[in-house]
């Protein structure tokens, strides 16, 4: 499964980037793909799997950027 996951108030190229690395070494995920100018994040995972990787991905991210709101 994909889905396009809206990363709202991430302020630099910088942060996605650490945002993206912390997602990829998430066990499950298949592909990820983070971009500061359209504020959003392409995150693929098994099916069965995404609900769970998606909780965890948002952890990190309000781990990395407690600002960013996100949403699916």
């Amino acid at each position: 499964m994909k889905k396009t996951i809206k990363l709202i108030d991430l302020d630099c190229g910088h942060c996605a980037t650490k945002i993206e690395n912390a997602v990829k070494k998430i066990d499950g995920v298949t592909n990820v793909s983070v971009s500061f100018i359209k504020q959003k994040m392409d995150l693929e995972a098994p099916d069965d799997k995404f609900d769970a990787i998606f909780a965890e991905a948002k952890n990190l991210i309000k781990k990395i950027e407690p600002d960013v709101t996100v949403k699916l």
